[in-house]
């Protein structure tokens, strides 16, 4: 099954699995998602991710991160660009996700990196999605 939104896909695989408490998720690799998982394990929403590789088609699976409460580390994820409505922001135009604490995630021409770097490194580009 080809899907139309695949980073959508992966956002959704990822709140169901916060939501449903599970330890890992799984879901079909690519580049993108790779760096965006590794992107939410470096701010510290994900404990780690990995490639399986198995057979023709790779797997992402991240690790879920949770307090010691049990409630989940992440508890907003929300696709911005979305296939039918891409959105842009220029160097200046970069989003605040609620006043620092959520992070930006915007595909550059420097690869996918956060808002914070896009500012420092004064890039614009695609609002791939919010997260907090």
């Amino acid at each position: 099954m080809q899907l139309s939104d695949p980073i959508g896909d992966m956002l959704t695989r990822l709140r169901n699995g916060l939501l449903a408490r599970h330890v890992t998720v799984d879901m079909p690799h690519s580049n993108m998602k790779e760096r965006i998982a590794g992107i939410l394990k470096d701010e510290g929403f994900v404990r780690d991710y990995e490639v399986v590789r198995d057979g023709p088609k790779a797997t992402l699976r991240v690790a879920l991160k949770y307090t010691p409460a049990r409630r989940p580390v992440m508890t907003h994820l929300r696709r911005v660009s979305k296939p039918g409505l891409r959105i842009y922001a220029g160097k200046d135009r970069i989003p605040r996700v609620l006043g620092g604490m959520g992070v930006v995630i915007i595909s550059t021409s420097r690869g996918i990196i956060t808002g914070q770097q896009a500012r420092r490194l004064g890039v614009g580009g695609e609002l791939v999605c919010e997260i907090w």
